[in-house]
Parts: structure tokens; sequence; C-alpha cells
């Protein structure tokens, strides 16, 4: 499919797997490293934008280790950036035919690295506001599914036609898992890791939260181990495991993974360790959200 289509090595279009799969992957490690960025107190390492300091862009020794840590994590903007227009030259390299559903995802994400960069300038001008650090999430969300809708996009797997009741559970699963990721970014402006020690909590009940929370994550596994019962049941009949198969196995796994991690978090007292893991799995179950709604419901070339 991705002959070579430019002399430029750089833009060719056999780097497209590379380049899609390097977004998606880099959207989910900039949610992880922005919350190193919070769990060591670093969040006003650097405490204006866009320098550093006042008087210097980049992290200077009296900021120490916070300094250098925050610094380090709005480097990685720089990464992401480069990831994303090498993509988006690349797509635009490829003939119309085959860069055809790829434009618009590759743009879309080339804009939401300033805008995620705007947004989170403004977290720090407003001292680590928790309503500007969620909001930096759900954007980091929702640019994870873009970059998941790219992947599948870029490279479309073999479609297994579904049933109606296989159909049927897309939708439910991607709203509930929604819901789960939004009721979660309150918990965590309700937690005590701020990123600083002076920072503003979101003032909402942190214990009632997490219960408030746990109802729609138990209901997404139960919804997602109904879809994988239901494609187990049909790969079954016919002896082959399709991709629909191993995405809803994975958003299974990762749901109950999440389930223990909360848990945890909330008898131990949240420590900072499984923060950072529950942060992790929350980005990678929006890439997966988005690929059990594409893998059931999408249309593949």
């Amino acid at each position: 499919m991705f002959a070579k289509v430019r002399n430029w090595p750089i833009i060719s279009s056999a780097r497209i797997p590379l380049y899609v799969w390097a977004s998606l992957v880099s959207q989910i490690l900039i949610v992880v490293t922005g919350g190193i960025v919070r769990l060591t107190g670093s969040g006003l390492g650097c405490p204006t934008w866009p320098k550093c300091t006042e008087d210097s862009l980049i992290t200077v020794p009296e900021m120490g280790l916070h300094g250098v840590i925050e610094f380090a994590n709005r480097l990685l903007t720089f990464v992401l950036a480069l990831i994303a227009l090498l993509t988006f030259l690349t797509v635009l390299a490829l003939g119309k035919k085959l860069r055809k559903g790829l434009v618009i995802p590759a743009f879309i994400l080339g804009l939401g690295i300033p805008a995620q960069a705007v947004l989170g300038g403004f977290t720090v001008l407003t001292q680590l506001n928790p309503w500007f650090v969620g909001a930096h999430f759900v954007l980091s969300g929702i640019m994870i599914a873009i970059a998941a809708l790219l992947v599948f996009r870029a490279l479309p797997p073999k479609h297994v036609p579904v049933s109606p009741a296989i159909w049927r559970t897309a939708n439910p699963i991607a709203i509930v898992g929604a819901i789960t990721v939004l009721v979660g970014v309150l918990v965590t402006g309700a937690g005590p890791h701020s990123g600083d020690a002076y920072s503003e909590r979101n003032g909402l009940d942190l214990e009632l939260l997490q219960h408030l929370h746990s109802y729609p994550g138990y209901l997404l596994l139960i919804l997602a181990l109904i879809q994988l019962g239901l494609l187990s049941r049909r790969d079954k009949e016919g002896l082959e495991r399709s991709y629909q198969l191993k995405v809803a196995a994975w958003l299974v796994v990762t749901t109950i993974a999440q389930a223990i991690i909360g848990v945890l978090q909330a008898r131990l007292g949240v420590p900072a360790v499984l923060v950072a893991l529950h942060m992790l799995g929350a980005a990678v179950i929006c890439a997966l959200l988005a690929f059990q709604w594409l893998a059931i419901r999408g249309k593949t070339k």
C-alpha cells in the first residue's frame, strides 16, 4: 500500500506506520510525563510561561530539580510537534487516493499541540488551578483518541462483519468510558497531588468522588466483558481471532488493572506511584475506547 512517493526518505510513505504509531505513543507519554511533573511537586518548577523564569527561557540552577523536571516536560512538546509535522507532511506526500481520511486527523493533531502548550501556560499562570489541570488532561484524551483514529485509518485492519448485538455495544462502551475518565479528572482535582504544596484543590469531596468514579468504571468493565464475550463466541465459530476481539480483550485487561489500582489508591492514601500508573491506564483507555468503536462501527478502506 505504501509505495515510496518522494525521494526524500524522511517523508517517504513507508514511514507512515512509524509516524502514526509515534503520534499515538507520544500523546500517551506526554500524559505520563505531565503526571510526573505534578506528582513530584514540580508544577511550578518553571513559575511563569512561556519563559521558565522572568529572566530566562530555560530553567536556572536556582529552580533546582523541580525546574529541571518541569522544563524537560515543556521540551517534550517540541518532540510531539516534530512528530506531528513529519506525519502531516508525509500524509500530504501520499497520492490523493491514499491520503483520503488521513489529512484532517493529522492536521488536528498538529493544531492540538500548540493548543496544549497554551493551555499548559494558563495552568502555570493560574498557579496550577485544578480546573485548568483537568482541562489539560481532557484535551490530551481527545488528542489520544484522534491519534488512534489516525492509526486505524492509516493501517486499516481486516474488518469482520458483526452481529447487531455486537454493533450495539460500541456506543455505550465509548460513552460510559468517557464519563469514567471525566469523573476521574474530578477525583484528581480533589486529591492531594496538586503539583505544588501551595496550589489549591477543586474543593470537592475526595472520598465521595472516588465512589462515584467507581460506578461508571465497573459499568464499563461489565459492558467490555459483554462485548468480549460476544466477539469470542463469534470468532470461535470462525476459528480466527479478529482485530476486534484483540481490542476488546485489551480493553477488558486495562479496565481490570485500572479498577485494581483505583482500589489500592483509595486504601493506601493515594500514593504517587499508583497515581502515575492510573494516569497511564487512563491514557491507554482513551485510545482503546476509540479503537473499540472504530473496530466495531468504523469504516475501513
